[in-house]
């Protein structure tokens, strides 16, 4: 009855975690000139959620967003990623932590250039960690492929 009752308890977990997803996420490229592109990673929060910086303070508890891009032998990534929104640096005295996070919207940008004129894709992965003022949800992992002409 006890391993039911826990199978249950982490079915249910599982269901409302998938079920809830307070971000939305865009993959959009824009040129900026000959063979050079900038591509946009955009999430969208609904009010009261968070979505975490890519750098956090070291007394942080929850996890940056981290983004990956799958190697493609046409195309190099040119420059640091870098993050366009209104960043709130929160921090708890109670608790001791602090973080780097966004509210309603942000912007990741990459600047790619292309090595030869082809038409490609840059894909990749973005792990990010949501939070609203009561709970943590666990981390997530989304594919993306953004074609670049």
């Amino acid at each position: 009855m006890k391993k039911l009752f826990l199978t249950l308890v982490v079915f249910s977990f599982a269901v409302l975690s998938k079920a809830q997803s307070p971000v939305s996420w865009t993959f959009t490229a824009k040129k900026l000139a000959d063979k050079t592109y900038e591509v946009h990673l955009t999430a969208t929060l609904q009010t009261g959620w968070h979505l975490y910086s890519l750098a956090q303070p070291n007394d942080a508890v929850v996890m940056p967003t981290e983004i990956k891009f799958n190697p493609n032998p046409l195309l190099t990534v040119s420059g640091k990623l870098s993050e366009k929104g209104k960043m709130e640096k929160f921090h708890d005295e109670k608790l001791g932590i602090s973080a780097n996070q966004y509210a309603e919207k942000v912007d990741f940008i990459q600047v790619i250039k292309l090595k030869a004129k082809a038409k490609t894709n840059l894909a990749g992965t973005v792990e990010f960690q949501t939070c609203d003022d009561k709970k943590c949800l666990p981390p997530k992992k989304v594919n993306f492929t953004i074609t670049i002409i």
